[in-house]
């Protein structure tokens, strides 16, 4: 009597341990595909996952500084992905960068404003440096000095923060938008990146379109205190 309950026993936990497996099993599928709408099951899209090693997942990644002065680094790869009009930008800008835009739409003439220049290759911006300065020896000057010209508009290719995909230079059909953008992108993670007042430090001339993402907090200290990025991340690493 007692071996057969033991048998008896033992074929319980079996059952048991049949049907946890299945329920486990049903979970990994469920959560590797999803049902579309006609209840067929499809692949669940899986997200880029960054390199630990790779700076452009490291913290503080939002304020990493490019200019004359400091380089991209190496090993930076940004997660881009594609905004309307086919141009690319990091994905963890991407909402910010959409509500902007959607709110720009007010000084727009209704119409949401473009995005004329995202992230950059390397070659691409090469392109724009050598095309510049192309263009300042038609215009009769020295080598040197359409070089000279020339960097106060296009970064040196390694040098712009184009490359971080951080970076985003915006189209309007009014200038008003460029007026509205400069007292409002901050409350989005933005900052008029290159002000006129701010040449002698960043040595790049005014760029009234180009805006980069640095976070709403850090863009709001920057606005209030009327910093360029060079000036708040002095302050910030004294």
């Amino acid at each position: 009597m007692k071996i057969k309950n033991k048998r008896l026993l033992k074929k319980g936990f079996k059952r048991v341990g049949g049907v946890i497996l299945f329920v486990i099993s049903m979970f990994i599928i469920n959560s590797i595909f999803i049902k579309n709408k006609n209840g067929l099951l499809e692949e669940m899209p899986t997200l880029d996952v960054f390199d630990d090693n790779n700076v452009a997942n490291q913290e503080d990644w939002n304020l990493l500084l490019v200019n004359k002065w400091n380089k991209i680094p190496e090993n930076y790869k940004p997660n881009l992905v594609e905004v309307a009009g086919g141009e690319k930008v990091d994905k963890r800008i991407y909402e910010s960068l959409m509500a902007l835009l959607e709110a720009a739409k007010v000084k727009n003439w209704g119409q949401m404003p473009t995005i004329a220049s995202g992230y950059r290759t390397y070659e691409k911006q090469k392109q724009l440096y050598e095309d510049k300065i192309k263009s300042y020896r038609n215009k009769g000057y020295s080598k040197e000095k359409a070089k000279e010209e020339a960097e106060k508009w296009v970064a040196i290719p390694g040098y712009s923060e184009h490359q971080l995909g951080l970076a985003v230079d915006i189209n309007g059909a009014t200038y008003d938008l460029y007026l509205w953008l400069q007292d409002n992108s901050y409350k989005y993670g933005f900052i008029f990146r290159y002000k006129g007042d701010k040449t002698n430090i960043t040595k790049t001339a005014e760029e009234v379109w180009h805006y980069r993402y640095v976070g709403v907090e850090e863009a709001t200290e920057i606005y209030e205190k009327n910093l360029c990025l060079e000036e708040y991340l002095e302050i910030k690493n004294k």
